[in-house]
């Protein structure tokens, strides 16, 4: 912004926007941008990404908001990890004011979090369809996160999985695969027919596990060429895909949601740092399929 003041015979400080002594603006944000004959750019995407050039161009993306986001498509109950029921996550996403959640409770793989088997996950699946007919206001759908196991297939069957309206396949352990091959096991994964969204990509924990390492520009290609939607997991000690990745997502073409991951009631309102990392990611609602309907949403993730 100094440069281009400068190049305006302007100067910009810490104490306003000056031509000579003059000072011409600084009382608000918008006033200092007005002054270099530029739109008001939205904080989070400050970071010299070309902001300034496209703001210039009257380019800038009308940032996604949280009151846009219509569902969670990630969210786990007692069947395996979770602290709550099925009825009592979905009371608390209908608080939210959401129209849908999906109920993805971990499959066989994921021993420590006591994941299912096609039979009791069939089971589960019945008593999802209970809790649909019984509450009002808010669209329950059966789903599941299948572990990609490390051939890359899936960790059910294809039988148990149609049954599902969304199926999440997820990388849970073998973090240390070489790259090409952790990239190989991905894309094999999210190219079966079933899956409709891929969970955290990087496999980050913020603070406590680095990526795995993985080619993501491969992956983020094959999720757009498959139809398959790639998550901003909004957890905070997730936070993945990242603001970076979620823009070159968006620029490839692909599909993104933001879900929470909850495994609690106390924990949908973790949508808001997903939001926050779309925003830095300069996605707009439309980049974004949970700001859809639920019947549009439904469309959306088909395959």
């Amino acid at each position: 912004l100094r440069t281009r003041a400068q190049e305006m015979g302007l100067k910009v400080s810490e104490y306003g926007v000056f031509r000579g002594e003059k000072r011409i603006a600084g009382k608000t944000e918008e006033e200092c941008y007005r002054s270099l004959r530029l739109p008001w750019i939205p904080p989070e995407l400050r970071e010299n990404r070309g902001e300034i050039e496209a703001a210039a161009k009257g380019k800038l993306p009308r940032l996604i908001e949280l009151k846009e986001i219509r569902g969670d498509l990630h969210t786990h109950t007692t069947a395996t990890d979770g602290k709550n029921s099925i009825e009592e996550m979905a009371r608390a996403a209908r608080e939210l004011g959401y129209a849908y959640i999906a109920i993805t409770d971990h499959s066989k793989a994921v021993k420590v979090a006591r994941g299912m088997d096609g039979h009791a996950l069939s089971k589960h699946l019945k008593k999802i369809e209970k809790v649909n007919e019984k509450l009002s206001g808010i669209r329950v759908l059966k789903g599941v996160e299948v572990d990609i196991i490390g051939d890359g297939t899936m960790d059910l069957n294809d039988d148990i999985l149609k049954e599902c309206e969304v199926v999440i396949a997820a990388v849970h352990y073998r973090f240390n695969l070489p790259e090409k091959e952790m990239t190989r096991r991905i894309i094999r994964g999210i190219s079966n027919k079933y899956v409709n969204i891929l969970a955290h990509p990087t496999g980050r924990l913020i603070l406590e596990r680095e990526p795995y390492r993985v080619n993501l520009e491969e992956v983020i290609k094959a999720a757009a060429n498959e139809g398959v939607v790639l998550e901003i997991n909004a957890h905070p000690a997730r936070l993945d895909l990242n603001d970076i990745h979620s823009r070159m997502a968006k620029e490839m073409g692909a599909k993104l949601v933001i879900n929470t991951d909850a495994h609690s009631i106390s924990q949908p309102g973790l949508m808001r740092y997903g939001v926050f990392t779309a925003r830095r990611g300069w996605l707009e609602k439309e980049d974004v399929i949970n700001t859809s309907p639920v019947d549009k949403l439904m469309s959306l993730i088909s395959r």
